[in-house]
């Protein structure tokens, strides 16, 4: 894929945000990918704490966003992007309280369903034609606590909770229905948090990434994208 001159759409969570990094304006992972791509325009929809599916029972009073979703976040990109990138699931992983759902499910109540939705939204009705591509959520050992091999201590999380690895798979499937293409962070990133030296050298609490993950972040997306 030609980059130069793109204007993309990025629908993020923390992580787009820039949580942990010390500069976004100049380290934050959309921002490298800007630079050395060339891009013409990076639209940032990084909000902390947000899901791909919905929420029934607030994770967080203090933080009222965190009950904001991406299904319907989407709805208010810009139209005109050439590119539209959707990195998300570790909140859903966290501390999302919707069930997992199964493959066929089409609506935002359920994680399956909430992947479905959400590229069927982007694919069919808002960008048809443009290429989309999802970010599988990374490897993460949150503060040292919670290892993503493990389902969420969380609450609220439901029984059917999976680790980290479940949800990537959920959006690795569902993404073959319409051709879209994945970067699978969980595998492909290189970054480990719950090995100690790559929990130092790249994150700043196992989960949210400095600015060297970023860097790191930002190559894997480049490189994939223009391989396609």
């Amino acid at each position: 894929m030609k980059l130069e001159g793109l204007t993309v759409n990025i629908l993020g969570d923390s992580i787009t945000e820039g949580v942990g990094v010390s500069d976004p304006r100049n380290n934050r992972y959309d921002n490298i990918l800007k630079r050395n791509c060339k891009l013409r325009t990076v639209y940032n929809y990084g909000v902390s704490g947000s899901r791909l599916a919905y929420q029934t029972v607030a994770a967080s009073v203090d933080h009222p966003r965190w009950e904001e979703n991406f299904c319907d976040r989407a709805k208010e990109m810009q139209p005109d992007a050439d590119l539209l990138i959707v990195y998300g699931g570790m909140n859903d992983y966290i501390h999302g309280d919707a069930p997992i759902g199964q493959m066929g499910d089409q609506t935002p109540h359920t994680f399956c369903g909430a992947v479905y939705y959400l590229m069927n939204l982007l694919t069919r009705e808002m960008y048809p034609g443009k290429p989309v591509i999802f970010l599988t959520p990374a490897r993460s050992f949150y503060n040292k606590e919670q290892r993503d091999t493990e389902p969420s201590a969380w609450s609220i999380k439901r029984a059917d909770a999976m680790p980290v690895r479940g949800y990537a798979e959920i959006i690795l499937e569902t993404a073959k229905q319409f051709g879209i293409p994945v970067l699978d962070l969980y595998h492909e990133l290189g970054i480990d948090p719950n090995n100690e030296k790559d929990f130092q050298n790249y994150t700043v609490d196992g989960l949210h990434f400095n600015d060297a993950g970023h860097r790191i972040i930002a190559s894997r997306i480049k490189a994939f994208l223009e391989r396609l």
